[in-house]
C-alpha cells in the first residue's frame, strides 16, 4: 500500500484536491492518503466552508502559517512541513496549483528525495512579475510527475526541457469538482436556498470577483475599476462577493455604496453558491484563474481584468476575453453580451469530469514501476 500526502493551502487548492482525494478513496486497498493544510488561507469564510461543501476530510495536519510576505510565508511552510514529511514518510506528495504552499512543499520533498506530483502543471502566463508564475516554474522543474490540464501546458513543459515521460495530460481537476457538485448547487438554487441578494427571480445580473494585487493594491487603479463597474451596474446589476483583502482596499479608497444600489457587495460565499451564480450570470467579471476555467466549461462569457493569463486555452477556444485595464472596453463587451453578441466558446479536450481518475491511474502505474 502506497502513502499519498496531499498539500493544500489556499481556496483554489481545495477544489482541485477534493477531486483527487475522492478518486483515491475509491481504492483503499492500494493507497493510504493524508491531507496537510498549511493554513495559508486561514479565514473561515474562504477555508472551512470549502472543506465542508467539497466533502474534503478534516486535515490530518494543519500547519497554521497564516498570512505574511511571500518569503516569510514560504519559509514558514517549509520549516513546519519538513517534520510532517519525515513523520509520514509518503511515497508521493501531491501539490496543487501555484500558491506559496505548492512551491514550499515541493522544495521540502525534493530535498528529502520524496517524489512530487504537481497537479495543474504547465500553466504559464509568461509574466514573471506574478509570484504565482515563479511558483509554477520552480515547482514544475523539481516535480517527478506533472499532471497537465490541457495540451498547451505540455508544450510549455517540453520547451523548458522537462522530460516527456514525466508529463501526463490528464484534463482539468477543477472541472471534475464542478461536474460533481453542480447538480447539488442547481437544486439549492431551484429550492430557493441561495440568497440572490435583492435580485428578482430570473433577473439578469453580472457576477464579479477581484483580488489580485495588481488590481486591488494599486489604489488608483482599483478606484478606476470600481467606478467602471459602478457604471456597468446601472445597466446590469452586479453581485460582488468581496475577498477579505479586497474589502480592506475598499476602505482605503473610501468607497461608498451610496447611490450604487445595483452593485451588491456581499461577504465571501461558499463553492456551491458561487458555481451556480456563475452558471446563471449573463457575464462574469474576474481576475481569478479558476473562474476563467469554470465559465468556459459553463459557457458563460468571462471578462478578465488582466493583461495576460496562464490559462490561454480559455481565450483561444473558451468564453474568456482579456480586458486588462481597458475599462471602456469592459462596458462595450457587456453591451454586446446583453445584445446577444457575446463571445461563444467550446470546452477543451479532457475537461470531462474524469481527470482525477486519470491521475489515479498514473499513480497506480507509477507505484508498480
Amino acid at each position: 500500500m502506497k502513502k499519498i500526502l496531499h498539500v493544500v493551502g489556499a481556496r483554489p487548492n481545495f477544489m482541485k484536491a477534493a477531486a483527487v482525494v475522492s478518486a483515491i478513496a475509491q481504492l483503499p486497498q492500494h493507497f493510504q492518503q493524508f491531507l496537510v493544510h498549511t493554513g495559508q488561507h486561514y479565514d473561515v469564510l474562504v477555508s472551512d466552508i470549502f472543506f465542508t461543501e467539497l466533502a474534503l476530510p478534516n486535515p490530518d495536519v494543519n500547519l497554521g502559517v497564516g498570512s505574511g510576505s511571500q518569503a516569510v510565508q514560504t519559509a514558514l511552510i517549509m520549516e513546519r512541513f519538513e517534520s510532517v514529511v519525515l513523520q509520514y514518510a509518503p511515497d508521493m506528495t501531491l501539490v496543487y496549483g501555484d500558491v506559496n504552499s505548492t512551491l514550499a512543499a515541493a522544495l521540502v520533498c525534493s530535498k528529502l528525495q520524496i517524489p512530487v506530483g504537481h497537479v495543474e502543471a504547465g500553466l504559464r502566463s509568461f509574466d514573471r512579475t506574478m509570484p504565482e508564475e515563479i511558483n509554477r516554474l520552480l515547482t514544475d522543474q523539481i516535480s517527478d510527475l506533472l499532471f497537465v490540464p490541457s495540451i498547451d501546458g505540455k508544450d510549455n513543459l517540453l520547451k523548458e526541457g522537462i522530460e516527456e515521460e514525466k508529463i501526463k495530460v490528464v484534463g482539468n481537476v477543477m472541472i471534475d469538482t464542478l461536474v460533481r457538485l453542480l447538480p447539488e448547487a442547481i437544486n439549492r438554487w431551484d429550492a430557493g436556498k441561495i440568497n440572490v441578494h435583492g435580485l428578482r427571480p430570473g433577473q439578469a445580473y453580472a457576477l464579479m470577483t477581484l483580488h489580485r494585487p495588481s488590481n486591488v493594491d494599486d489604489l488608483d487603479a482599483f478606484k478606476e475599476i470600481m467606478d467602471a463597474v459602478s457604471g456597468v451596474s446601472r445597466h446590469l446589476p452586479v453581485i460582488f462577493p468581496v475577498h477579505p483583502r479586497t474589502m480592506k482596499r475598499l476602505k482605503s479608497i473610501h468607497y461608498r455604496e451610496d447611490n450604487r444600489k445595483h452593485l451588491h457587495l456581499i461577504n465571501p460565499i461558499g463553492y456551491l453558491d458561487f458555481i451556480v451564480l456563475q452558471r446563471n450570470a449573463r457575464v462574469v467579471i474576474t481576475d481569478s484563474g479558476g473562474t476563467q476555467e469554470e465559465t468556459t466549461f459553463l459557457g458563460i462569457p468571462c471578462l478578465t481584468l488582466r493583461e495576460n493569463t496562464e490559462r490561454p486555452i480559455t481565450v483561444a477556444i473558451g468564453t474568456n476575453m482579456l480586458i486588462g485595464r481597458d475599462l471602456p472596453r469592459l462596458q462595450t463587451e457587456i453591451e454586446l453580451i446583453l445584445n446577444g453578441q457575446g463571445k461563444r466558446g467550446q470546452v477543451p479536450l479532457l475537461w470531462d469530469g474524469k481527470a482525477s481518475h486519470r491521475i489515479v491511474q498514473v499513480l497506480m502505474n507509477h507505484a508498480t514501476d
